[in-house]
């Protein structure tokens, strides 16, 4: 059998951008061609899905799943949002949140990694990306952890556009925690509560507001009342435990949960695409480029 070297594995992965066992499987199969090996790919699929690496996948789905203390939320996306209802690719995604809250993998590579009984994650996304004809790549995950004397709330809106997954201390009642995730869907506050707020991002907003306030021409004693108030305004306004509570404007989050024994620990809130800057085509310029061809 033939030495394949890591530098050898790490080159056809960045040729063709399959996994690292599937590189080297390949490798090992063609006793270290690297022309025989992106045929051996080619040949197997992979390399098909592998072209379709520079696409922009920005759509998609999020969903979360829970195993006893354990509950874990994902995203996985897809380049248009007419894959999220292929009947495939929802099932990828549930089965993706259910291995990662029953596993628990400590990052990404050890996700990709977990065996199913197709093979691993790796190999069941690159199937779908060969079969929808779309790229679908698993973009994060976030693992939770709870206590006994706890319970998580998950929400998904418009099937999984946005996803949520709570946890509620000295309530055991998922149905609570599950309000506090639509609300958290709803409003997307940024923090738990305002101890969270790091003391730089309120300096900064202190500062705007003390030059917003000077420049509506206040005398310098008003204007620090003023920013006081609108400082403790713009708190409430990202903090969960202090917002109107949607189900109910006249309790905030936190009297909410708090009649029912419990106080939010944590809250996470996946959006599908947020932070991807999505490709924007010019229709015109690519009509044009089919006729050049």
């Amino acid at each position: 059998m033939a030495d394949i070297s890591a530098k050898l594995v790490k080159e056809l992965r960045d040729m063709t951008g399959v996994g690292m066992m599937d590189a080297k499987r390949a490798l090992v199969e063609v006793e270290g061609n690297m022309e025989a090996a992106v045929d051996y790919l080619r040949e197997k699929g992979m390399a098909k899905a592998a072209k379709k690496n520079d696409r922009v996948a920005a759509e998609g789905l999020a969903n979360v799943a829970s195993n006893g203390n354990f509950a874990a939320i994902v995203e996985v996306n897809s380049e248009t949002d007419f894959v999220s209802k292929n009947e495939m690719f929802q099932d990828l995604v549930k089965k993706i949140a259910t291995e990662i809250a029953t596993n628990k993998p400590a990052n990404m590579e050890e996700a990709l990694a977990l065996k199913t009984d197709k093979g691993t994650l790796e190999t069941e996304l690159i199937e779908a990306t060969t079969v929808i004809g779309e790229k679908i790549s698993f973009r994060r995950f976030e693992l939770v952890e709870k206590d006994d004397n706890a319970a998580f709330g998950a929400y998904l809106h418009m099937g999984g556009r946005i996803a949520v997954l709570t946890v509620l201390e000295g309530t055991t009642d998922e149905e609570v925690a599950k309000d506090v995730a639509m609300h958290v869907a709803a409003i997307n506050p940024r923090y738990v509560n305002e101890s969270q707020i790091p003391q730089e991002e309120l300096d900064h907003e202190k500062a705007i507001l003390s030059e917003q306030a000077l420049n509506e021409g206040k005398p310098a004693n008003i204007v620090e009342k003023m920013v006081i108030g609108r400082l403790n305004k713009f708190k409430a306004e990202i903090s969960l435990t202090d917002q109107p509570f949607v189900k109910d404007p006249d309790m905030t989050v936190e009297k909410y949960v708090a009649s029912k024994g419990a106080t939010v620990k944590s809250f996470t809130r996946f959006e599908v695409g947020e932070g991807i800057e999505k490709r924007e085509d010019n229709f015109a310029d690519e009509v044009m480029s089919q006729i050049k061809k």
